[in-house]
């Protein structure tokens, strides 16, 4: 990657109002992290738009195609980092083939520098984990895939 393409990458951080951006593809890897105080004023809209969300964040929960006949889509609720366990050095919350309950927590997303429990609101086997640990995932994005 050339000095080019990463000043472009940082002015599309800042020009967005965005504290951190990262991109990764099989070739290249990049993360920019922005001082917060030059994000303040892009986040504002942001910070109503969490703050309106419920107290627990629940986790969007479908049925999928035919590929997927039968399982559940658990999907994030909002924009954020993903993490599987509660710190690095903690075991993940779940794992593939593990027996789920109703409100186990799956995962934290971080939105907004608050790390937000995802709990389950169905009981089953994690079929997929479909994120890698410590990804940027968007709203509505498939985070695991369940088999009730």
């Amino acid at each position: 990657m050339n000095i080019d393409k990463v000043k472009e990458f940082i002015e599309l951080a800042k020009d967005n109002g965005l504290a951190e951006l990262k991109y990764e593809s099989k070739d290249e890897k990049i993360s920019v992290k922005l001082p917060v105080a030059e994000s303040i004023v892009a986040a504002a809209p942001i910070v109503s738009q969490v703050a309106a969300a419920p107290t627990s964040a629940a986790p969007v929960a479908s049925t999928q195609s035919a590929s997927d006949a039968g399982l559940i889509e658990i999907k994030s609720p909002f924009v954020g980092t993903f993490y599987r366990s509660s710190s690095p050095e903690a075991s993940p919350y779940v794992k593939q083939g593990q027996r789920i309950g109703n409100g186990d927590v799956l995962c934290i997303i971080e939105a907004m520098k608050i790390m937000n429990e995802i709990e389950a609101e169905v009981s089953g086997e994690i079929v997929e984990i479909c994120v890698e640990n410590e990804t940027y995932v968007e709203f509505g994005q498939v985070l695991f895939k369940v088999k009730p």
